[in-house]
C-alpha cells in the first residue's frame, strides 16, 4: 500500500462522518479509492474504525435538525428521496447559506444551487422557490447516492463538480480546488447535524 499523504489523509479522516469504517484502496492507475462503502471485488485496507458506540442517530436529534432554516420542506425532502435531512441541510448551508435567492456566477440558483439543465430534469420549474428548490435538489443527489453506492463523499463530490468529473477518475474526488474545500465542509456540517462534536476522536 502506497504512504497517504497529509491531505490524503484529512479526507480520509472526514469520510469516518458518512459511516464508522473508511477503507482506502488503489485502482489500476495507482490512484487512490477512499470509501465509506465496501464494495464487492475490491481489495481494501480499513484504515479508520470509529465503534458505533460513537456515533448518534439521526433520530436523537430532533431539535437541531428542527431549528433549521426551511426545516419542514428538508424533511419532507428528505422523506420523499429517502434521505438524512442532515445531509440536506448540510448541502444547502454550503450551496446557498439558506439564501432561496442565490445565484452563482455559473448560473446556479436557489437553495440547492440547482444548474438550469439539472433543475430541467429534476422538474423545477422555479429554482427560486424554496420548495421545488429542495425537492428538485434532493431528487438530484438521491441519483448521485445511487450513481456512487450510496458511497456519501463521492456523491458529496459529483454535487459539486458533477458526476463525470468523479467518473473519469475512477471513483475519487476530483483534485479541484473548491470540490477538494466542499467535500470536507459538507460532511463537517452532516456530522455536527448528527450531534457528533467536529473534533470527536476518530
Amino acid at each position: 500500500m502506497k504512504t497517504l499523504t497529509t491531505g490524503m489523509l484529512g479526507c480520509v479522516l472526514l469520510t469516518s462522518v458518512a459511516q464508522a469504517d473508511v477503507f482506502v484502496s488503489v485502482d489500476a492507475k495507482g490512484s487512490y479509492v477512499l470509501s465509506n462503502v465496501h464494495r464487492p471485488g475490491r481489495t481494501y485496507e480499513r484504515i479508520i474504525h470509529e465503534p458505533q458506540s460513537s456515533l448518534v442517530d439521526l433520530d436523537q436529534q430532533p431539535q437541531m435538525i428542527a431549528r433549521q432554516p426551511y426545516a419542514e420542506l428538508v424533511s419532507a425532502a428528505a422523506t420523499a428521496h429517502e434521505l438524512p435531512a442532515a445531509l440536506l441541510h448540510a448541502v444547502i448551508r454550503e450551496e446557498s447559506s439558506y439564501n432561496s435567492d442565490a445565484t452563482s456566477p455559473k448560473g446556479a440558483g436557489g437553495l440547492m444551487q440547482l444548474m438550469p439543465d439539472t433543475a430541467r430534469e429534476m422538474g423545477v420549474k422555479n429554482v427560486y422557490d424554496p420548495k421545488a428548490n429542495i425537492q428538485g435538489g434532493a431528487k438530484y443527489l438521491k441519483r448521485l447516492l445511487t450513481l456512487f453506492d450510496n458511497d456519501i463523499t463521492l456523491a458529496v463530490a459529483a454535487y459539486n463538480a458533477g458526476p463525470q468529473a468523479v467518473l473519469s477518475r475512477g471513483g475519487v474526488i476530483p483534485p479541484f480546488a473548491e470540490t477538494q474545500r466542499y467535500v470536507p465542509s459538507v460532511l463537517r456540517q452532516y456530522r455536527r447535524l448528527q450531534g457528533i462534536a467536529v473534533d470527536a476522536p476518530l
